[in-house]
């Protein structure tokens, strides 16, 4: 049988990057069952039979956030071996926090003693043997980072969870706090055996006042009154609440342990780097201006100087393919309706889309670096006091920036804000935030009509999609959405080199979504999209495709788009398969312009769009109901079809209204 090791840690210790130091490319990545938390499930390096689940960052076993239920939950229900829990060295009073509640969880663990090379670096000292002995717990110094002591944690890994440690039984609280918790645990000790929990665990978490665990244990209402009269003296005993109660005695324990086990000379260079850099970057009036100055060199890159010759190179690979392949079959007879749907219908629509690869990867490059270096969480932390004026707090812009990648994890991270009132707004207003599906219809409009100023343009799109957020925003916390956000507090991370396995795979798992969805909903709708624009009502092939099923639908429609500037069938028709997938715009324009090349595709644009005319369908495009999957994890958030559909609905409204003031106002000066 396999191994189960759970891996588990605060925030931003280099949790990630250690579980791609054990499994390599040997992961995969799904949902907990139930919940839409991520969930990274791996086989650890040279040995098969051992298989690890990267538990999402947290700072406690308390249930306030979806992350620490599904933590607790898994460790509890699926009984892993031993528990991998990395701490940050530089920052080990904190992190040992989380590291006590595990151990009384009653699992082997194991403690990863990360970041102790930056320890070093800066003079200061940890005496790992003495701590261990002092935790009862095994614990190995590694850095993640560097690939240091990655084998010497595996070996100790799989000894704890041999059993070649016993399992550390600490009774680490004392006064009243103690006798709190001993109490209750001679009462609910029948109980929690029942229910599968630790005694200890179990008498800490009603302490505490944890409904969950307080419903699952079963109690009778005489010993709930029995335990709400212990908890209460002890109140009143030590002068503070239960959940200070508890946090003032782990702390004191963490306190007494590292007095003797961990001596600081300094902070560590990274922190002091990170204090200078900080008091520029989360500065008052600056944070946000340094913040659009990055995007704007990053699209200028992308767009403009690496990411166009990339892609025009890899547009000349995919036409010399496609020729070759248009020529084969001519040469083997094959029929011209059969010609026409590979090469007109799936090669165009499939090529149109892949050539825009260097675009996606080059652009998550850079992403990824930002993330990795710790800048993501002061873009969110000088955010805050924007979002809170929208009715929002920070928390909301972990949501919001994953949208800048794809609207459907996005919305589903925001499972991870306490407020079902702020869960709700930012479901709305996340799809706002431009995701990665709709870079190649920008990398389309922006090669055909602004080519001189492509990443001014690419910014201009963002920010118009982020002032329509904090607009919406604006309205909706005043008619829809009253009340105040939740209060935001989070941990900025020392600045610190991102590691080049993680981007580089990072790069990988955007570019492998890309091409599967390349190969798979863009392939499925090119067909479509030929066969209707092939074909009239009576199934006859047409000669001219104005004639087509597709071209009557199209007209149906175009006249609604009149007013914001691109009243032509074939805009109409883009945008209604660019509900399955955004990239289908760009694959439908160019199967229904007969576009071959990215050149073909930029001329032909012409004559479906004018310069402004192009801008505001950009603005349309950025602003309109997401796709059909990320309509329908809107759907499973919020709970019901009706709030779906009229968030679906205002999106497309906010959408509608914004491309006809850009249309209508620039129509009075161009």
């Amino acid at each position: 049988m396999s191994i189960l090791f759970a891996l588990a840690g605060n925030q931003n210790c280099g949790k990630t990057t250690l579980f791609n130091r054990l499994t390599g490319s040997n992961q995969h990545v799904g949902n907990f069952p139930g919940v839409t938390v991520e969930k990274k499930e791996g086989v650890i390096k040279n040995h098969k039979d051992c298989v690890i689940v990267d538990l999402p960052g947290i700072y406690s076993l308390s249930p306030y956030t979806a992350e620490e239920v599904v933590t607790r939950d898994f460790i509890l229900q699926n009984h892993p071996q031993a528990i991998i829990n990395i701490v940050d060295a530089t920052n080990i009073e904190r992190n040992l926090y989380l590291s006590l509640q595990l151990m009384e969880l009653g699992l082997p663990m194991v403690i990863a003693l990360n970041m102790m090379d930056e320890v070093r670096a800066s003079g200061n000292t940890i005496h790992v043997r003495q701590l261990s002995n002092q935790l009862g717990v095994p614990i190995i110094p590694i850095s993640a980072s560097k690939n240091q002591g990655i084998d010497d944690l595996v070996a100790a890994a799989l000894q704890v969870a041999k059993g070649a440690y016993p399992v550390a039984k600490m009774d680490f609280c004392s006064g009243e706090v103690h006798r709190a918790i001993h109490a209750i645990g001679h009462i609910v000790e029948d109980h929690a055996q029942a229910a599968g929990y630790p005694t200890r665990f179990a008498a800490t978490k009603l302490v505490e006042g944890d409904e969950a665990i307080t419903q699952a244990l079963k109690l009778t209402a005489d010993e709930l009154h029995i335990i709400d009269h212990i908890v209460a003296d002890m109140e009143k005993e030590i002068g503070m609440d239960r959940e200070a109660a508890l946090a003032d005695m782990r702390y004191a324990f963490i306190e007494k342990i590292c007095r003797g086990t961990v001596m600081k000379k300094q902070e560590t260079h990274e922190q002091i780097r990170s204090e200078k850099i900080d008091r520029w970057l989360t500065h008052k009036y600056l944070g946000i201006p340094i913040f659009l100055g990055i995007m704007l060199f990053i699209f200028w890159i992308t767009f403009s100087v690496l990411g166009a010759r990339l892609q025009d190179l890899l547009d000349q690979l995919i036409t010399l393919g496609t020729d070759s392949l248009a020529a084969f079959m001519a040469n083997a007879g094959v029929s011209q309706w059969l010609q026409s749907l590979v090469i007109d219908g799936i090669a165009a629509g499939i090529g149109s889309v892949l050539s825009f690869l260097p675009v996606i990867v080059l652009l998550f490059f850079f992403l990824s670096l930002l993330e990795d270096s710790g800048y993501m969480a002061r873009v969110a932390f000088v955010m805050d006091k924007l979002l809170r004026k929208i009715g929002l707090s920070g928390r909301s812009f972990v949501p919001m920036l994953i949208g800048f990648g794809c609207s459907v994890p996005a919305i589903m991270a925001t499972r991870t804000l306490s407020s079902e009132r702020d869960r709700k707004m930012t479901i709305v207003l996340t799809p706002f935030m431009s995701c990665s599906a709709k870079l190649p219809i920008y990398g389309m409009i922006t090669m055909a009509f602004f080519p001189h100023s492509t990443a001014l343009v690419m910014v201009s799109i963002y920010v118009i999609g982020i002032l329509v957020a904090i607009a919406s925003g604006l309205l909706l916390k005043s008619t829809v959405f009253q009340g105040n956000p939740v209060p935001f507090v989070m941990e900025l991370p020392a600045y610190r080199v991102p590691a080049a396995k993680s981007v580089l795979l990072h790069m990988w798992e955007k570019a492998k979504d890309f091409i599967k969805k390349a190969f798979t909903i863009i392939f499925l709708a090119s067909m479509a999209i030929w066969f209707l624009q092939s074909f009239d009502w009576t199934f006859n092939q047409v000669a001219d495709s104005s004639n087509s099923i597709l071209a009557s639908i199209g007209s149906a429609v175009a006249p609604v788009f009149g007013p914001v500037g691109f009243s032509d069938w074939r805009a109409s028709t883009a945008l209604i398969t660019g509900v399955t997938a955004k990239e289908s715009v760009v694959s439908t324009l160019s199967i229904l312009t007969g576009a071959g090349t990215d050149a073909q595709l930029a001329a032909a644009l012409s004559t479906v769009f004018t310069p402004l005319s192009a801008y505001a369908f950009l603005v349309f495009t950025v602003l309109y109901m997401p796709c059909v999957a990320a309509f329908a994890a809107s759907k499973r958030e919020l709970g019901s079809w009706r709030d779906a559909v009229l968030t679906a609905c205002y999106q497309t409204a906010a959408a509608y209204l914004a491309a006809f003031v850009i249309f209508q106002v620039g129509s009075l000066f161009i």
